[in-house]
């Protein structure tokens, strides 16, 4: 019989905050896969848990991975959990999930903490609509085309950043994206949580006078709707309004139509189209 894989939330600071059921799986598993055994053997201890532990790690996730789906085959349980907060997200837990449904392994998720959740209720941003970037990438081109893509974005932004890459990321931030409201939150529910609400200019004069501490989540304000508005009907007034209409009749809109879109994207009237055009609307 096949076992099954379960993806277990751990505090990200505050161990009160380990859930009884996620106590119970440790110890009832037969192996735990832990992201840093030398993290996590403090976890166990505290709870009184003795599974026995393996490593799974970003340098080891793909054989790992492997190994530990021919386990579950073979009918143990695994738990798989990760330093702090939720595996599988900014972690390679998810190379594990992918594997295990790839080979008809079943996996189940026990909710608890997550660092991206716990950052985004306490910014005083918009939390109706948001995306969770994790980590820029390394990779100076790719992160670039990232950056771009935020710069369009208008839902909430959360990333997480290190003590020592923090001030370039701001600087990278603020040089895409503009001035914006963002909060910066460490030490999330233990004893010297921060939460410091404030912009990327602000952040930027802050840190260069202190010296960050402690990993870091960014909540970044998106770009409004009317600034986006505002944007668009720039580059359409680049497009001389004849050219403008072109476009449209191209793709076989009559003229009237064209005539309304033109306006609509350019956020006139269609009165002022017609008088320019000096066409029968």
């Amino acid at each position: 019989m096949t076992g099954t894989l379960y993806i277990c939330a751990t505090p990200i600071g505050n161990l009160q905050d380990m859930t009884p059921r996620v106590v119970e799986t440790l110890r009832m598993v037969d192996v735990i896969a832990a992201e840093d055994t030398r993290n996590s053997i403090r976890l166990l201890n505290h709870f009184d848990i003795h599974t026995p532990m393996t490593s799974y790690h970003e340098y080891n996730k793909i054989g790992k991975a492997r190994q530990l789906v021919g386990q579950l085959q073979g009918g143990q349980n695994i738990a798989l959990i990760t330093d702090a907060g939720t595996p599988a997200i900014s972690d390679p837990g998810e190379v594990l999930v992918q594997m295990c449904q790839e080979g008809g392994v079943p996996v189940t998720s026990l909710p608890g903490p997550s660092a991206c959740i716990t950052a985004l209720t306490l910014s005083g941003l918009s939390t109706r609509r948001f995306c969770f970037e994790g980590f820029l990438p390394s990779d100076r081109k790719e992160k670039r085309m990232v950056l771009q893509e935020l710069a369009r974005e208008s839902r909430t932004m959360v990333l997480y950043e290190a003590p020592h890459h923090l001030v370039r990321t701001l600087e990278e931030l603020k040089e895409t994206l503009g001035d914006r409201h963002v909060t910066l939150c460490r030490e999330l529910t233990k004893k010297f949580e921060t939460v410091m609400p404030t912009t990327l200019d602000g952040a930027l004069e802050h840190y260069t006078r202190e010296q960050p501490k402690g990993e870091y989540v960014l909540v970044v304000q998106g770009k409004s709707r009317e600034e986006k508005r505002k944007e668009e009907i720039v580059s359409w007034e680049e497009l001389g309004i004849e050219e403008h209409m072109a476009l449209y009749e191209r793709q076989g809109v009559d003229h009237k139509e064209a005539m309304k879109q033109v306006a609509k994207d350019r956020g006139v009237s269609k009165r002022e189209i017609y008088g320019y055009l000096h066409v029968d609307g």
